[in-house]
Formats: C-alpha cells, sequence, structure tokens
C-alpha cells in the first residue's frame, strides 16, 4: 500500500493554484494547511460560514512559518446554494490565470431531511449538485491549465465507504431527489450522495482524459458525521459507532492523506476510486456502472441547465 507524508511528497506549489471546499474545519482544514507547508502562488479556502473561515485561517496561518506566509484566501462558497456557487466560480475565474488542485471536499452529512434552496434532496443538492456546478464553472480554467508545460492538473472528490453499507438498491433514487426524501433514512441519503460524487468523477475521467479525477474515502475520521443522523439505532450510534471511531478513527491530518496522495501520486490511475491510502479495487460494483454514471451526468447536466448552468466544455 502506498506511503504518503505530506511534508515531503508534495512538490512545490509556487506556480500552482489551489481550491478546497469545506476548508473551514476537517478535513479540508487539514489539506489547506498541507499544502500551504509547500508555498502555492495562491489557495482558496472556500467555505460557507466566513468567521469559521477567517478562524480556520487562523490556525493554518499559526501551524508553521511557511504557512503564516502562505497566500491563501478565503472564498464564500455555499454548496447548498447554485448561485452562491456561481459567485465563488466566478470570482475564481475571474482573478486566476490557472487552476491546478480542486478538491470537492465539503459538504454535509447525517442532517435532518430537508431540501437546498433549489428543491433538491439537502445531501445530494449539497454535496453533488453543488460541487458539479461549480466543477462546470471552473474546468474551462482547468482545462486551459492543463495545456500549459509541466502542468498536471487534479479534481479530487471526498466521498465515504458508506455506499457500500447503507447504499439504496437502485443507487440513486432519480424520481425523487427534487424533495426531501422524507421516507429515507439519513444514513441511506448520505450514501446516495457519496455514491453520486463518486460516479461523477468517473464519468468526468472519460470525458475529460487530460485532467486526473478520482473519488477517495479518508477512512474513519474522527468527526461528528453520525450524530445528526436520527434514525440509527441508539445502540448502534453510542455502543458500536463511537466506540469504534475513538479506537479506530484518524485524525483530520491523517484523514487528509489520500486526498493529497491522489493529488500528486503519479500511481492515479483517472476516475478510480480509492481508500486510504491509495488502496483501490474496494469500491462498490455501483461506483462503476457505467449507465448509471451516464445517467447520473445527464440528470445533473439538465439540472445545472435548468438553474442557469453553462453546459459542459
Amino acid at each position: 500500500m502506498p506511503q504518503f507524508n505530506p511534508s515531503v511528497d508534495i512538490p512545490d506549489l509556487s506556480e500552482k493554484i489551489c481550491l478546497v471546499t469545506g476548508a473551514n474545519s476537517g478535513l479540508g482544514e487539514a489539506a489547506v494547511k498541507a499544502l500551504a507547508q509547500h508555498k502555492p502562488k495562491k489557495i482558496y479556502l472556500a467555505a460557507r460560514s466566513r468567521v469559521r473561515a477567517e478562524e480556520a485561517l487562523e490556525r493554518i496561518r499559526s501551524s508553521s512559518k511557511t504557512a503564516s506566509t502562505a497566500n491563501v484566501e478565503i472564498l464564500d462558497l455555499d454548496l447548498a446554494s447554485l448561485q452562491s456557487v456561481k459567485a465563488a466560480a466566478a470570482r475564481v475565474t475571474s482573478e486566476a490565470d490557472r487552476l491546478d488542485i480542486l478538491h470537492l471536499n465539503g459538504g454535509v452529512a447525517m442532517v435532518p431531511q430537508a431540501t437546498t434552496k433549489e428543491g433538491y434532496e439537502i445531501q445530494l443538492g449539497t454535496n453533488h449538485v453543488g460541487h458539479a456546478l461549480l466543477t462546470q464553472l471552473l474546468l474551462p480554467l482547468m482545462l486551459e491549465t492543463a495545456k500549459l508545460p509541466g502542468a498536471d492538473v487534479r479534481i479530487v472528490s471526498t466521498t465515504s465507504a458508506s455506499h457500500k453499507i447503507f447504499g439504496l438498491k437502485e443507487g440513486i433514487e432519480f424520481d425523487h431527489l427534487k424533495s426531501d426524501m422524507k421516507s429515507f433514512t439519513g444514513r441511506a441519503l448520505y450514501a446516495q450522495s457519496m455514491l453520486a460524487k463518486s460516479l461523477f468523477v468517473y464519468e468526468l475521467a472519460k470525458r475529460y482524459p487530460q485532467i486526473t479525477s478520482s473519488s477517495v474515502h479518508p477512512g474513519g475520521v474522527k468527526t461528528g458525521a453520525y450524530s445528526g443522523d436520527k434514525d440509527l439505532p441508539w445502540a448502534i450510534r453510542y455502543l458500536i459507532l463511537k466506540p469504534a471511531l475513538a479506537l479506530t478513527g484518524v485524525t483530520p491530518d491523517e484523514g487528509a492523506k489520500t486526498g493529497l496522495w491522489a493529488s500528486f501520486s503519479k500511481g492515479v490511475v483517472n476516475g478510480r476510486y480509492y481508500e486510504p491510502i491509495g488502496a483501490a479495487g474496494r469500491e462498490s460494483k455501483q461506483t462503476n456502472d457505467d449507465g448509471l454514471a451516464k445517467r447520473l451526468w445527464d440528470w445533473t447536466g439538465e439540472e445545472l441547465a435548468k438553474n442557469g448552468g453553462p453546459g459542459w466544455p
């Protein structure tokens, strides 16, 4: 299994621009902190909460002398609002002359059933639809970057092995995605959104081979993800999951390594799903289902177009 040490295995980033969503805490903050040690041209720290983003930026700057002077800028981004996604992408494309690394990390997990501002089931709408629009809007800039000498453009989508455990029989319930899907459990909806993120990358890699795209499960990271799933039996939550995570869960710094490996390793296969660190071949059959991936791609493109998306370049 590959090893990855961010301090030595991340190359010099002095000519590179990176963008990490959900970077005000957890895995996203850890990724920005690691990238900031390598003198990037710029890192966009994308987050919904400006206050929490500023707090994260202070922690990142205090983590090392190199990070204290790194060019890290906060990017306001609410993935549950496609208008916010458009505004964030417009800012990046207006001021950045390239984009080398895009981490689709932000999102929600196990939240009460609800919808996004545009009416999509909250977890799929935030975790997949918001990121899909961001990718569509930034893709022209990334494709131009890929033409530059020595370029190595990467898209890394943070997903979860939950799609193998709690996933829906059909994978994606297309007929219900424009609703709060209250008849489904929070963990099933989370699993659906995580499968969607992997399927999206699987199809993206086919259509844009000049960019290396992958989806990664960071492992059991010590977060409160399952605390919001009220349908999860008390015994499972408190007697199994919490103790297991306490014993085997890793820190965000450790969990971020798989995504960072996927951002720079020469061994990444375009479109693949990886578990820690760089372990391939552990995905479900649905993750590599060509028909399901194409159906999701087509559905997503149609929905983005309804909301002012420019279409795929």
